[in-house]
């Protein structure tokens, strides 16, 4: 009897902004999006809902990252936690896949039903645009078609960059403007770029982006998110746009920033309860403790806040960024897990119940609990026997031909890999050098594999053996992994940027080969002989009787790719510290399965499982 009184006390005392403060709660809410009934605005100090102040309690989860099905599964997981909004980038190279050609249907692309989620389940949403976002995500967010144009500036009003921001931002405006909270939706506020103030100074640019929304019908209050200093926000604050700071934990960075950028709230628009993790380091767990001291002085002053992340996800496919910080290129692993109180598989973790405890102090005593969901089922899955099927040398396209070899993005190639072949006249061994190799590199002469060269150790040379051939063959199959998503080395082409030398000699006539690896190509392999050269296709088949979500174990292989029924599950790697990619249980199916790898290195087909969790 204790117990149950107890529980119905801790019940009640729970999530009062989200009762009070929150949009209808509708099953369907398409009749209700056209009818305003709640106002969101701004004060001196204060966000104010209805005219009274209201706390942001939000958690950044992004859909692009979730597989669809789970959507409304994590958005529950936020509010139960205690939150009562939801923040999401909205990746534009994600939607403009190629230039002018728009996706919002596809995969996990389906934008408006991500929102309209949110407002059934009585949330509020932070919207995140960019048009550059960060985010962990290949080029921030930025469409690398960009890249194409040798001379591009980003994040400024370099005039080609400027035209295709202005296209995204109309078709984003026209999706987003029903879900406004002026039209009855649950948008509440836009941000203007992000973090602008780590990267650039151009005020114009930025003035142009706010302009460019409100003349697109964008009728809601806006913020920018930078760092706590002094030269962040002069450069990354407008005049009227709420500041989010990145973090905000002490009194300190809010005197700052009301300093800089006075009469208009100042937020927490970053809090991070975990952090990111790239290839060859360990898994990042930041200290909860810590965290715990941040956001009781936030609640103390209550103040808003926006918790980076509290599900991370997956970068699923080619999706995954990189860093280049003082050790050079830092390259994402494909789990978003971000050590988030909610994890990769949407479980609640004890950061979780931690965060949850302490915001629930802060609760009025009219507020009944949101439910938790039942957590998603998981599964292990017997080993899977694999077998080669074929090479990545059978499958090459017809060449284009090249006096010297150029990036990625220069033949209209934006993710996967690339061979360049040339024969070698005059030096015929010695010192190879890719200059400004961009990525990881596996090196063949006459067929030979001599070795590889990764840019994220800081290598480009190898040295190529003596051969008995008159003009030996040279290839280069080149990987393009993440691109750079953070501060100057933005720009950030792939495959061979530069040039290839060998002893000094300058290589030239070259066939390129440009391998998208995407699901029409993975769909469309045949099987062919066995070929003992690194770059094998190995593929599997397994039966279920049952599906649920499950990790694939991947420590029996080196470096590459997989697909589940056609799915990209992402990158894996053997120098970790993940040995294991989630695949959801959407993309499984009762009866036969199909897995399909592409391994740089491996020769010999090893068996595969699925496991129960991130290794």
């Amino acid at each position: 009897m204790i117990m149950k009184l107890k529980t119905i006390i801790f019940c009640s005392l729970f999530l009062s902004i989200i009762g009070c403060n929150s949009p209808d709660n509708n099953e369907n809410n398409a009749s209700t999006l056209q009818k305003s009934t709640h106002t969101f605005s701004m004060d001196s100090a204060n966000f104010l809902l209805d005219g009274k102040p209201f706390q942001i309690i939000s958690g950044e989860i992004h859909y692009s990252r979730i597989p669809k099905e789970y959507w409304r599964h994590r958005i529950k997981m936020v509010k139960a936690m205690g939150c009562n909004t939801i923040a999401t980038y909205v990746f534009w190279n994600y939607h403009e896949i190629e230039e002018g050609k728009f996706d919002f249907i596809s995969e996990n692309r389906d934008m408006t039903h991500f929102i309209e989620i949110v407002k059934e389940e009585g949330m509020w949403l932070l919207f995140r645009p960019g048009p550059y976002c960060c985010g962990e995500w290949d080029l921030g967010g930025i469409p690398p078609y960009l890249l194409s144009i040798p001379d591009i500036k980003l994040r400024c009003t370099d005039s080609r960059y400027i035209q295709a921001v202005e296209k995204y931002i109309k078709i984003v405006s026209e999706k987003i403007n029903p879900y406004l909270i002026t039209n009855g939706g649950p948008i509440i506020l836009l941000q203007i770029e992000n973090e602008y103030g780590s990267y650039g100074n151009d005020k114009e640019y930025m003035k142009r982006l706010k302009e460019l929304w409100q003349e697109n019908g964008v009728d809601i209050p806006y913020y920018t998110s930078d760092g706590a200093t002094t030269y962040m926000l002069e450069a990354g604050t407008l005049p009227g746009c709420a500041v989010g700071l990145d973090p905000g934990g002490n009194q300190k960075n809010f005197d700052l920033a009301r300093k800089m950028n006075p009469g208009v709230p100042v937020f927490s628009s970053e809090t991070y309860p975990g952090w990111l993790t790239h290839w060859g380091e360990d898994w990042i767990r930041p200290d909860t403790a810590s965290l715990l001291k941040k956001v009781r002085f936030l609640m103390d002053n209550k103040l808003s806040v926006n918790f980076y992340m509290l599900h991370g996800g997956t970068n699923f496919g080619y999706s995954a960024g990189a860093n280049s910080g003082g050790s050079g290129y830092q390259p994402d692993v494909t789990s978003y897990d971000y050590d988030a109180p909610i994890n990769e598989l949407g479980q609640a973790t004890p950061k979780y119940y931690a965060l949850q405890k302490l915001i629930n102090k802060y609760r009025s005593i009219e507020d009944t609990l949101a439910p938790q969901p039942d957590p998603i089922p998981i599964m292990e899955i017997p080993e899977v026997e694999m077998i080669p099927f074929t090479s990545v040398w059978n499958t090459l396209p017809s060449p284009i031909l090249s006096v010297q070899p150029k990036p990625f993005e220069y033949y209209n190639h934006y993710y996967g890999f690339a061979v360049y072949k040339t024969k070698l006249i005059g030096h015929k061994k010695g010192k190879l050098t890719i200059t400004e190799l961009h990525d990881y590199a596996t090196v063949f002469i006459n067929g030979k594999y001599i070795g590889s060269v990764d840019r994220s150790k800081g290598e480009n040379s190898i040295e190529l053996p003596e051969t008995q051939s008159e003009n030996p063959v040279l290839e280069i199959l080149v990987e393009g992994m993440g691109r750079i998503n953070f501060a100057q080395q933005l720009i950030d082409r792939k495959g061979i940027t530069d040039r290839v030398t060998l002893n000094g000699m300058t290589l030239m006539n070259w066939e390129v080969y440009c391998l998208p690896m995407d699901s029409d190509y993975v769909n469309n392999l045949s099987k062919a002989e066995k070929n003992n050269k690194p770059g094998i296709f190995f593929k599997g088949e397994f039966t279920l009787d049952e599906i649920a979500d499950t990790y694939i174990d991947m420590s029996n292989y080196k470096k590459g790719v997989v697909w589940v029924n056609g799915h990209n599950l992402g990158r894996y790697w053997e120098i970790g510290p993940q040995h294991s990619l989630y695949c959801p249980e959407p993309w499984l199916k009762k009866g036969m399965n199909e897995i399909i790898v592409f391994d740089l290195h491996q020769l010999k087909a090893k068996p595969i499982k699925g496991i129960k969790e991130l290794n």
